[in-house]
């Protein structure tokens, strides 16, 4: 299979989505720090390169975060041939598989909760290269954990209190609020 990689902005300015026409991982996995990719030879060799602050992986894209001081211009084409090369390769995103999700758990509006931002948000999400995960329901307020490109983005807080809390009020009217765990 010939191995193709494009590259697409994401709404946070230090993160950049590599996309491949090949599935990487099923669902996503996030390397934050350089110690959390020991477990990841992909996620590993990215963090070789100096000016890489950030791995996330999801179906078939990764999400690379730059140092603030670097240029996209300098290092996207040593990163585009890398990524290339590493698929090519395959080299394992996770040493061994992470069993897939399976149902949602919780009461019936946790469920529901669970099941919108599956989704709705999820796949918005995906697209500017995060990710989203449901962590709890308490008195109202639905917890989420912002991942990949999402996570430091300048723009989350609009998506999380403008989109995904007016989404999950709407449909859901035991919410009152959505906020965001810091990793």
């Amino acid at each position: 299979m010939n191995i193709n990689v494009y590259t697409e902005s994401t709404p946070n300015p230090a993160t950049m989505k590599f996309i491949v026409n090949k599935l990487l991982i099923n669902g996503s996995v996030d390397f934050a720090t350089k110690e959390s990719a020991e477990k990841s030879p992909f996620a590993k060799e990215l963090y070789k390169f100096s000016f890489v602050n950030g791995v996330f992986f999801a179906s078939n894209f990764v999400t690379i975060t730059k140092f603030e001081g670097d240029n996209w211009d300098d290092i996207l084409p040593i990163l585009k041939e890398f990524v290339k090369g590493a698929v090519e390769a395959e080299l394992k995103v996770q040493d061994e598989e992470q069993p897939e999700a399976g149902d949602f758990e919780g009461s019936d509006i946790e469920v529901k909760i669970q099941q919108i931002l599956h989704d709705y948000v999820r796949p918005a999400v995906e697209q500017d290269g995060g990710a989203i995960s449901y962590k709890s329901f308490d008195e109202g307020v639905v917890t989420v954990e912002l991942r990949g490109s999402c996570s430091g983005c300048p723009s989350s807080t609009v998506t999380l209190k403008a989109g995904i809390e007016n989404l999950l009020k709407r449909m859901v009217p035991e919410v009152t609020e959505v906020v965001s765990e810091a990793l």
